[in-house]
């Protein structure tokens, strides 16, 4: 029977970014299933423990910035450390990917080209027109999931996403959750790769030592 994996994210993370085609090629090789989750992370913060950027100490946030380029070299992706239109607000572009999938489109391929944009290229998703840009290129219709993507019933998926994600303890962006088992961060895809070819069971966080 085949997998699923549940891939939460936001298309503000960097992270997310590193890992997203790694991420695609691994589930094609395992036949895997994607279940793909946006989710504001400043909703979920609040509730896990987690802080945005800047409020992070400042070791923690020059630390960022050599894991940046540490990946940047590793994945061979020409990542910006400074991004010109970041941070932005995220909410409409990661609702286009919602609205994808509400309407039966697979996304994955936008969510690389939108990925790229904001971390590349150095392009501004807050303009309507980048994002139908985006939209078209990638295959869909972007003025139809544009205008989805602004709709009250896309909003209201997108907005209960967050305490979803609290219940399923994702914790930040990306986790990947196989079987109920959260995978945090691009840097765990072997552990992932290790679970989905044992076919292990999944590891409980409620485990006896």
């Amino acid at each position: 029977m085949p997998r699923t994996i549940d891939y939460w994210f936001t298309l503000a993370s960097p992270w997310a970014f590193f890992g997203h085609q790694a991420f695609l090629d691994l589930a094609k090789r395992e036949g895997v299933t994607i279940r793909y989750k946006p989710v504001s992370l400043g909703e979920v913060f609040p509730q896990t423990g987690g802080l945005p950027l800047p409020k992070r100490h400042p070791a923690r946030q020059r630390y960022r910035i050599l894991e940046l380029q540490r990946w940047r070299e590793a994945r061979g992706i020409p990542l910006k450390i400074h991004p010109a239109h970041w941070p932005l607000p995220i909410a409409l572009p990661d609702r286009t990917i919602v609205a994808i999938v509400e309407a039966g489109g697979d996304p994955g391929g936008y969510v690389r080209r939108a990925f790229e944009a904001i971390w590349t290229q150095d392009q501004d998703l807050k303009e309507d027109a980048t994002l139908i840009a985006l939209l078209d290129a990638a295959g869909h219709d972007g003025k139809a999931m544009l205008a989805s993507a602004k709709s009250d019933v896309i909003g209201a998926i997108y907005t209960a996403r967050a305490q979803e994600a609290v219940d399923a303890n994702v914790i930040g962006s990306p986790c990947y959750v196989l079987d109920g088992e959260v995978f945090w961060g691009q840097d765990r895809l072997g552990l992932l790769e290790a679970a989905l070819k044992t076919g292990r069971k999944a590891y409980r966080m409620d485990a006896e030592m």
